[in-house]
């Protein structure tokens, strides 16, 4: 399926980096701008910067940290779209030895105050408005006075707001919260850049919340840049190579697999505030881009769009699909239609620094769809190993099962956190006896070493007192000609205690309900085939930031529907 070198060009990685360096994200970035000062690194919406333009920039923005009292250790949010404002400041959080806590711009009044108390933020960086999400409005309710430099919110004691122009007269803006060069406050970073530990924590990503509230989860400098290390080697990155995504830089998705992946090779990112198909595949055209991340209804949408007009993608040669199962005839389209030689699905968690486990390039389709790949090999970041072990545990028991067998996944390697910020009890219930982080999500270790996952054990639902896994049924649903995507989610039922009910993304001609449930019939024990089934748009879907399906979004849904309906 490809035509590239995997060997030569994970060599060329390994030559440009013979041994591993533990470096703060500062450290990184000036590595990189010294060695390429010229080369793009961040293409935005709101402006294109160069290696030295960005490490100029974060140190402006770490100036301006240490001006306004920002301690090493202390937090700093983000709520910012896509942009290269966003990389500047993430940047420079980390030289002034803040911990960064990038936050979704499209949190709501309670979602926002619940992470800015918890992660105890001191600063917070922002946008007045994004999208659909009134964020000066949001400030109002939640923390009054801090249009006045007073918000009465926790230990946070400064708004900045990222724009030009700020809806709000007086507000600091991020220029005028910047610093130029200034003898004391270089010095003092200096300090601070001769203190800091690769060991120190870097961020805090608060996770997706497919469950329930996020959790605070803690990564290293070192945890990220080694994991970022590993997937450039993992995919085989040639020199200069430039991503293009539209999925959101406070998730690490497109943070660690896209962002500082790229400056492992001088490479450059194309980010976008919003997806849009046509946007995406423009951006590809003019910038020249290499590979495009992506979840899988972005997949699709492109390939539709691609097919609808004509886009210069000569220079597009990889595509990296993950968070959700893509079926055969998308991976096969995006082969056809987009002119892809290298696809990739992965497997990880914001716990373990986005992805630890990739098919290879050159796999066939069908390990892309049975399995999420194996434990990413790390080069020199893993002493010619692997970055991540998996083994399975009892879901019940957390006790060890054979090789082999299905169970809860469990992982551990030196890219997994040590726990979430500041929730002690949270943490405990992580690990397992022996320290190995529990994922929740159900499967097995192949012979080969790849991994299957069988479902996830917070979706798993009693119909009649069997165990039904979602993920068994949404294989099923999928076969069908015409179905898209299909998600299962138990709902409660007074006679069977709970039953299935499928969401399903299907073209007009597969939208038959009967149809798909007497297709389960024949392929399923009877207390796995769902009593319901429902249609929906693929741009309906309750999604997290890094596009998996909010499963307990859609049980609410189906259970406010269904209420009182007898009928699929």
């Amino acid at each position: 399926m490809t035509a590239i070198d995997v060997n030569a060009l994970r060599a060329a990685l390994e030559a440009r980096h013979p041994t591993w360096e533990e470096r703060t994200l500062g450290r990184a970035l000036d590595d990189v701008a010294a060695a390429h000062p010229d080369r793009p690194f961040v293409i935005a919406e709101d402006r294109a910067c160069t290696y030295a333009e960005l490490a100029d920039w974060s140190r402006r923005v770490a100036r301006g940290l240490v001006a306004a009292g920002v301690q090493p250790g202390d937090r700093v949010a983000l709520v910012l779209p896509n942009s290269a404002a966003l990389v500047a400041a993430i940047f420079g959080i980390a030289r002034a030895g803040a911990v960064a806590v990038p936050l979704n711009p499209r949190l709501r009044d309670r979602e926002l105050e619940h992470v800015l108390r918890q992660s105890g933020a001191v600063v917070l960086l922002t946008v007045s408005a994004f999208r659909d999400a009134a964020i000066a409005e949001s400030l109002d309710a939640i923390a009054a006075g801090w249009d006045a430099g007073a918000p009465s919110l926790g230990v946070l004691r400064r708004v900045v707001l990222c724009e030009a122009q700020p809806a709000r007269p007086g507000v600091t803006t991020l220029a005028a919260f910047e610093r130029d060069a200034d003898p004391e406050l270089d010095g003092e970073l200096a300090r601070r850049a001769g203190a800091a530990a690769p060991s120190d924590p870097a961020t805090i990503f608060y996770t997706s919340g497919t469950t329930g509230l996020p959790k605070g989860v803690v990564l290293t400098h070192d945890m990220e840049l080694r994991s970022a290390y590993g997937s450039a080697y993992t995919r085989a990155f040639e020199d200069g190579r430039r991503i293009c995504f539209a999925l959101p830089l406070h998730h690490v998705f497109a943070y660690v697999e896209g962002l500082l992946a790229s400056m492992f090779v001088g490479g450059a990112v194309v980010v976008q505030a919003v997806f849009d198909p046509h946007a995406t595949l423009k951006a590809i055209a003019e910038h020249r881009a290499h590979e495009a991340l992506f979840v899988p209804t972005m997949t699709l949408a492109v390939v539709d769009a691609a097919r609808d007009a004509d886009y210069d993608l000569s220079s597009l040669h990889a595509v990296m699909s993950a968070a959700a199962v893509c079926p055969a005839r998308l991976w096969r389209d995006v082969v056809d239609v987009l002119g892809v030689s290298e696809l990739v699905t992965g497997y990880g968690m914001t716990e373990t620094s986005a992805a630890t486990t990739f098919t290879m390039p050159g796999d066939p389709i069908e390990l892309l769809v049975e399995t999420v790949g194996r434990p990413k090999p790390g080069g020199v970041a893993a002493n010619g190993g692997t970055l991540a072990r998996y083994r399975t545990v009892d879901p019940d028991t957390g006790e060890p099962l054979p090789e082999g067998a299905e169970g809860e996944l469990v992982v551990e390697g030196p890219i997994v956190t040590r726990g979430y910020h500041d929730a002690p009890d949270a943490t405990a219930g992580a690990f397992d006896p022996s320290g190995w982080l529990r994922s929740g999500d159900l499967g097995r270790v192949r012979p080969d070493g790849y991994l299957e996952l069988t479902g996830r054990s917070k979706d798993l639902y009693k119909c009649g007192g069997e165990e039904v896994m979602p993920a068994e049924v949404e294989g099923v649903i999928t076969e069908l000609d015409g179905v898209e995507q299909a998600h299962v989610v138990g709902i409660p039922d007074e006679r069977m205690g709970e039953v299935g009910c499928a969401f399903v993304v299907a073209e007009a001609h597969a939208q038959d309900a009967e149809a798909i449930i007497e297709h389960c019939r024949r392929r399923l024990a009877r207390f796995k085939v769902p009593a319901h089934v429902l249609f929906i748009r693929a741009d309906e879907l309750p999604l997290t930031a890094s596009g998996k399906v909010q499963k307990f979004v859609l049980a609410e849904r189906a259970e406010a529907q269904l209420s009182g309906a007898g009928a699929r």
